[in-house]
């Protein structure tokens, strides 16, 4: 219990620090706090960081602890979950910031904007149901065999094959509609070509090793985004 407590305090000092270093490459890029939809990017990003951790400690307490104290291997992996997860929202957020400073056009009307939040929002909660789902959403990929790892076939698994990865092409997408910027579209589009190539590769490498992936592919056609791949 001691060690558990030990570990939803370094979670959540985590959580601390990877949402200040973003806001820091928001504000300061933008020159100024008053951004609005800056804070609304942040507040969505906390809210979603934390409901996905009480979902783990309730729902998956072990897998909780193995993604807080996880170390994603070398390889194909690494790269691409450092361009999902990390190098690529911050590039968005920056270019964003830069737009924010220097009023770089086009401006996209209000109603982008909301479409923004409310497409966040929803992709946000599809990776919530895909963790809620899933007792083995690692985060990075690997067969846990000594735990008796098996296909998820329920929740958002019925739907697609990588719920959590359709979750952050949502997200990714979206966020240059909330923060206002075309030109964070350049970036985000390079992140989502690294969720499309992590989904593939992931994809094969469940073929390949995890007993029942072959079948589950049979069941759920769709790999990302239905009703088109």
């Amino acid at each position: 219990m001691k060690n558990f407590t030990k570990t939803v305090i370094r979670n959540y000092v985590k959580i601390f620090i990877y949402l200040t270093f973003f806001g820091a490459c928001l504000f300061l890029p933008a020159g100024q706090a008053d951004w609005l939809m800056g804070w609304v990017y942040l507040l969505i990003n906390a809210v979603s960081m934390i409901i996905n951790s009480v979902i783990l400690q309730i729902l998956h307490p072990k897998l909780f602890v193995d993604r807080v104290n996880a170390k994603t291997k070398k390889g194909w992996d690494r790269a691409l979950a450092g361009i999902m997860t990390f190098i690529g929202p911050i590039s968005i957020c920056i270019v964003s910031g830069f737009s924010v400073r220097n009023q770089w056009t086009p401006q996209m009307p209000i109603y982008f904007q909301i479409l923004g939040i409310l497409l966040i929002v929803f992709g946000c909660a599809v990776s919530a149901w895909a963790i809620a789902s899933n007792k083995f959403f690692f985060g990075f990929i690997r067969i846990a065999k000594e735990e008796s790892h098996s296909v998820c076939d329920k929740g958002a698994y019925q739907i697609v094959r990588h719920p959590g990865y359709l979750g952050a092409f949502l997200v990714t997408l979206a966020t240059p509609l909330l923060l206002n910027s075309v030109w964070a579209f350049i970036p985000a589009i390079v992140t989502v070509i690294a969720i499309i190539s992590r989904t593939s590769l992931e994809d094969k490498f469940l073929i390949e090793n995890l007993d029942g992936y072959l079948d589950y592919t049979r069941k759920v056609r769709f790999r990302l985004i239905p009703p088109i791949w």
